[in-house]
């Protein structure tokens, strides 16, 4: 019997919530405290951001978490 592991995969839309706001990644990095690499990162999947940046991205927006951030399993 073999083990499964279960990952979490985490998706975002902060591109498409950026772009509703006409906010540029740079305007939106320097109003959070992070670099426009950080921005990009996380826009591309390729960063998953900290609880706390999480929550400092959700209140610019005035929104939750659950807003910009899904999270899907995925059996391993």
């Amino acid at each position: 019997m073999t083990k499964s592991t279960m990952q979490l995969k985490i998706s975002n839309r902060l591109h498409v919530i950026r772009a509703e706001h006409r906010i540029t990644q740079d305007q939106l990095a320097k109003a959070i405290g992070v670099t426009r690499a950080t921005i990009v990162a996380i826009e591309g999947g390729g960063y998953n951001p900290s609880l706390e940046l999480a929550f400092r991205l959700a209140r610019y927006f005035k929104t939750d978490i659950n807003a910009i951030f899904s999270v899907e399993e995925e059996n391993k």
